[in-house]
C-alpha cells in the first residue's frame, strides 16, 4: 500500500499544511497577518497534540437504553465539561497537527454520537486531526447493563472521511481508507518526523477476530504494509501510535497477566508486539497509545519490555482526554511495572509535543481534575526532551 494516498474533500488542504508545511511557509513569506494556524511558522519545528479516550456517550434518546451511569452526565465520568476542557487545552497549544489515540466517541461510536459528543468540543480542530481508532469504534459493548451493538469503525470513518447521502463512510480520508484490504492505517510527515498511525483493532468482526501478523487477514497487511512504510521512510524521526499500548501502567492488566508484560493490554496488544519489534529495527523514536485512562511515560523499552537506554523507544499512555479515569497498577516509586517512569490518574489532560529537526520535547500538564480529585490533582506535570536515534 503507497504511503502517498489521496485525501478527500472531507480531510481538504490544511491536513496538507500540517503534514508539509510548505504552504504555511509561503503564507508567511506574503506577510499574511492571520492568526493560528497560519501565523508566523519555522518549518523545521512542529507541535503536535496528542491525547485518547475523549468523549462521553450524549444522553439524548437514541441512547435511551443506555444506563445513566455510562452517559454524559454521570458523576463518575469526565463528562462534556471534561472533554470541552481538553478540546480547549489542545487549542491554546497552536497544533500543527493533533494525534488521536483511539476511543475518540464512547460507547461504540456510532456516527450521532460522535456528532452529538465529540463534535460539540473537539469539531473545532477536526481538519488538524489524525486519528487511530479504538475498541470502542469497533467493538459491542454489553458491560452495565448496556448492550449496544459494535460499529465495525463505521461511524468512525463517517465523521472523519465524511460519508454519502445514505450514510456511508466515504472510502479516503484524513482517518485513512475504508476499504477491504486497509481499515484505517496511514503515515504522514511534520518537517523530519515520520508519523504512523495503525488499528489495532483485531478482535472485531471487522478484522474477524484475527489478530495474526503473519496471515493473509487485516492484520497481517496491516503489519507488511508497515514494514514497507518503515523501510521506505527516510525522515530521521519516527513517531507510531495506536491504541493499546503495549505495555501498561494500569490495574486494567494485571488480573491476567503482569503489567510490565508484552500485550498487557489484551489480545491486541499482543499482536501489537510485531510492529514495536519492527519499530526497533527502525529506530523509531516514540510510540503513543491510549486505552488505559490516564497519563504515563515509560523508559526506553526493547520490544520483550526490557529497559534500553541506548536503542530502546519510550512509550506514552495518554488516556486521559476526558470520558473516565482508571486505577494505576502501584504507587510512585513502586510501579507494578518498573518501566513506568512516571504516571498520574487523577485529571485530564492533553500532551504536547514540540517536534524539531532531530529532537523533541513533550509538556505534560493536566487542566481537569477528575470525578472524586480536587485541584492539587493539577500540581502534577510532566516535561523533558529526547533526540532522535
Amino acid at each position: 500500500m503507497s504511503r502517498a494516498r489521496k485525501i478527500s474533500a472531507a480531510a481538504v488542504s490544511l491536513a496538507v499544511l500540517a503534514v508539509a508545511g510548505t504552504a504555511v511557509a509561503e503564507a508567511n513569506n506574503r506577510g499574511n497577518d492571520n492568526d493560528w494556524p497560519y501565523a508566523r511558522h519555522s518549518p523545521a519545528v512542529y507541535t503536535l497534540a496528542a491525547v485518547g479516550d475523549i468523549a462521553c456517550e450524549p444522553d439524548d434518546d437514541e441512547n435511551a437504553g443506555t444506563p445513566t451511569a455510562l452517559k454524559c452526565g454521570s458523576p463518575t465520568l469526565g463528562g462534556m465539561s471534561a472533554e470541552f476542557a481538553t478540546a480547549k487545552q489542545a487549542t491554546d497549544m497552536h497544533p500543527d497537527a493533533v494525534a488521536l489515540l483511539g476511543d475518540e466517541q464512547y460507547q461504540v461510536g456510532k456516527l450521532t454520537d460522535f456528532e452529538q459528543s465529540f463534535d460539540q468540543a473537539w469539531g473545532g480542530l477536526k481538519m488538524l486531526e489524525r486519528p487511530a481508532p479504538g475498541n470502542h469504534e469497533y467493538y459491542s459493548y454489553a458491560k452495565k447493563g448496556d448492550n449496544e451493538a459494535g460499529q465495525n469503525g463505521t461511524g468512525y470513518f463517517s465523521y472523519f472521511n465524511g460519508h454519502n447521502q445514505s450514510g456511508a463512510p466515504t472510502t479516503q480520508g484524513q482517518a485513512g481508507d475504508d476499504t477491504a484490504d486497509n481499515q484505517g492505517w496511514y503515515s504522514y510527515n511534520l518537517g523530519n518526523w515520520h508519523i504512523v498511525s495503525l488499528n489495532a483493532e483485531c478482535d472485531s468482526d471487522e478484522f474477524k477476530h484475527d489478530c495474526s501478523t503473519t496471515d493473509t487477514g487485516l492484520l497481517g497487511q496491516e503489519t507488511q504494509w508497515l514494514a514497507k512504510d518503515l523501510a521506505a521512510n527516510d525522515r530521521p524521526c519516527t513517531i507510531a501510535y495506536w491504541h493499546q499500548p503495549t505495555f501498561s501502567a494500569t490495574t486494567a492488566a494485571t488480573a491476567t497477566v503482569p503489567a510490565s508484560a508484552p500485550g498487557a493490554g489484551g489480545v491486541e496488544g499482543a499482536a501489537a508486539d510485531a510492529w514495536w519489534k519492527l519499530l526497533y529495527q527502525h529506530r523509531a523514536t516514540l510510540v503513543l497509545n491510549g486505552h488505559e485512562h490516564a497519563y504515563a511515560r515509560l523508559r526506553p523499552m526493547n520490544p520483550a519490555g526490557q529497559s534500553d537506554p541506548s536503542h530502546g523507544i519510550p512509550e506514552f499512555i495518554v488516556g486521559s482526554g476526558g470520558e473516565a479515569l482508571d486505577t494505576l497498577a502501584g504507587t510512585p516509586g513502586n510501579w507494578a511495572n518498573p518501566n513506568v517512569v512516571t504516571a498520574q490518574a487523577g485529571a485530564f489532560g492533553v500532551m504536547k509535543l514540540t517536534l524539531k529537526s532531530h529532537s523533541y520535547s513533550w509538556d505534560y500538564q493536566p487542566t481537569l481534575a477528575g470525578p472524586g480529585f480536587d485541584s492539587t490533582a493539577l500540581q502534577y506535570s510532566d516535561t523533558g526532551s529526547g533526540t532522535c536515534k
